[in-house]
């Protein structure tokens, strides 16, 4: 007992704090709100740069289906996905007023504290250096000795994190100096506190989401009843442009998206505003995933193999068993070899070619039927 508390006694101390409401990311309007708004106007702020480009055939040559293919072979009308789209938003809106009020406070004035932990960790690990470094061979002590004057920091780590040469102020009990964190652990620390942690958060969210929708949107083709009850709905956009991203069934789109989004959020342990962060990623991948242009300049076509292209070969008929990732990466695919292998472009050009035609073939009825 008295070892631990010599050991703990040259420890730098932690820091008070005082708890206050964390501040809004907009001063003038709470995140709670903003959780429930953000993802929805990302969604129609995106999709509305892509229709603008859809309508006016802009960029054609990247496109991935003729605009004679949208109206050919779509079954559904541009309204019945708006409204449906509205339908899952309003759903979603539901979901995020659930989860802001499930969320406890969200509080601000411990990052110090919380950053001198991951300090006081750091400082405990460099007491196992000596015996690992012991391990190899290696006499961590005579090392340190040679390198106390020319590198004094380093020589304190390989003694095992002693750095009696560090203090701050004297303590008022007793005028002795009061130990301090080496500048290189407060470096690390907050490196693990405002970027490691949040990014492993991130991970995982994004993880079970992907995992999430892999295994219920494979089951939905798999099972002939969910298939036909629910998820045939979104494969009447055989040629999927931007805004029908969101184009299910309501049943469906709840448990895909919301319900799988909601789960990665919380299991993560996010805060709101990582949440917000994620929720609005996750909204602008989908859309982007269905947006119908393979485009070399946009950046989240090239940051993971799960883009528009991607996507759209599980639209087609020829390619409807394959490539059920969704929305951010393609590993479930790759594991379980449900992954499209072969060339497509022939059969891209045979699905432009049979659109031209048909259009083609109306339009000659229509021109015979007013002569």
């Amino acid at each position: 007992m008295a070892s631990n508390l010599t050991a703990a006694a040259d420890l730098p101390p932690l820091p008070t704090y005082t708890l206050t409401e964390a501040p809004d990311v907009i001063s003038w309007f709470p995140d709670f709100y903003l959780s429930a708004i953000a993802p929805v106007l990302a969604y129609w702020v995106v999709s509305g740069i892509f229709h603008v480009m859809d309508v006016c055939d802009l960029f054609p040559q990247y496109r991935l289906h003729t605009p004679a293919e949208i109206a050919q072979r779509n079954r559904a009308t541009r309204f019945e996905v708006f409204r449906d789209v509205i339908i899952q938003q309003i759903i979603q809106i539901g979901m995020a007023v659930v989860l802001g009020i499930t969320d406890p406070p969200q509080m601000t004035g411990n990052e110090d504290y919380d950053v001198a932990v991951w300090a006081t960790r750091i400082r405990l690990a460099q007491r196992a250096l000596p015996g690992i470094l012991g391990l190899l061979g290696i006499n961590a002590a005579t090392i340190s000795k040679n390198m106390a004057i020319s590198h004094p920091l380093l020589a304190a780590a390989l003694a095992g994190g002693y750095y009696p040469f560090l203090g701050t102020s004297l303590d008022a009990n007793d005028g002795t100096m009061v130990p301090s964190f080496a500048a290189w652990e407060l470096i690390v620390a907050k490196a693990i506190y405002y970027v490691i942690i949040p990014a492993l958060q991130l991970v995982v969210a994004v993880s079970i989401l992907d995992t999430w929708q892999y295994f219920l949107h494979r089951g939905m083709h798999m099972n002939k009843w969910l298939y036909t009850k629910f998820h045939s709905r979104h494969h009447r956009l055989y040629v999927p442009y931007a805004y029908g991203a969101l184009y299910n069934h309501p049943f469906e789109g709840f448990l895909l998206d919301t319900l799988g989004a909601g789960l990665a959020y919380k299991v993560a342990g996010m805060s709101v505003k990582q949440g917000i962060f994620f929720f609005i990623c996750s909204t602008i991948k989908t859309v982007d995933d269905h947006c119908g242009y393979a485009l070399p300049w946009d950046p989240l076509q090239h940051i993971t193999g799960n883009n528009a292209a991607y996507h759209d070969i599980h639209h087609q008929s020829w390619g409807i068993k394959t490539n059920f990732s969704q929305p951010f990466f393609t590993f479930w695919d790759r594991i379980l070899g449900t992954i499209w292998k072969g060339d497509t472009s022939l059969k891209y050009e045979r699905s432009r070619i049979n659109a031209a035609n048909h259009l083609e073939a109306e339009a000659k009825k229509i021109s015979a039927k007013a002569q």
